[in-house]
């Protein structure tokens, strides 16, 4: 096995050991891709480098970062369509009807990534269920990355984010255009409840949940 072949390797379990996600073999090449960018803002010469600090087990920080980097944070506004199509004429109808005397909905993202899933949600229901402004709705989005957890709870995107499977209608009802970025409405930024989360390991206490996407 090559040296770049063995630490690849190391970053898979690494990776699996940390959050249970199982990177794809054959995408060696994303390794040099994630980590260049930590291995020069650290002060390594190389990722090789960083990797052999990381093995050391010396660092926890630094070995988050790098689990963290090799993780994917694929998103958009709602994504594939159909899922939220089913929210809209389905299942959000059907928990209003089951919730109708306590008048609360608990929905939880759980991996939210940069957020264009928790927003859509507060969209749709802000758009197409207004009797809901009277009930308690909570959305709750978590994720492990710290950096796309920092995006979503600004709210603030850029133009070619918005530009993936947003409305245009809703960009211009739930969007302020902020120098080159798109900041979403303050009222949908409130609706949602950001958390870092990790998925593998002993969840922390949460309220009692009506629906999961994830």
């Amino acid at each position: 096995m090559s040296s770049k072949a063995n630490e690849f390797s190391y970053l898979c379990e690494l990776v699996k050991t940390s959050t249970a996600i199982a990177l794809d073999a054959q995408r060696e090449y994303l390794m040099e891709a994630r980590l260049s960018g930590i291995a020069q803002k650290e002060g390594f010469k190389s990722v090789s480098e960083l990797i052999s600090r990381v093995r050391s087990g010396n660092s926890a920080q630094l070995q988050w970062k790098v689990v963290e980097a090799m993780t994917t944070n694929e998103t958009s506004f709602f994504r594939d369509v159909k899922p939220f199509e089913a929210l809209r004429h389905v299942v959000i109808p059907a928990l209003m009807q089951a919730r109708k005397n306590e008048r609360r909905i608990t929905i939880w993202c759980a991996a939210c990534s940069s957020g264009q899933e928790p927003y859509s949600i507060a969209m749709l229901l802000r758009e197409y269920f207004p009797e809901l402004l009277n009930w308690k709705v909570s959305i709750i989005a978590t994720d492990i990355a710290t950096e796309v957890m920092d995006k979503c709870r600004k709210g603030r995107y850029t133009q070619l984010e918005v530009n993936r499977g947003l409305p245009a209608t809703f960009l211009v009802k739930y969007f302020k255009k902020e120098g080159v970025e798109w900041q979403i409405d303050a009222n949908i930024v409130k609706m949602v409840d950001v958390r870092r989360m990790n998925l593998s390991v002993a969840w922390p206490l949460l309220p009692p949940i009506d629906l999961v996407m994830l």
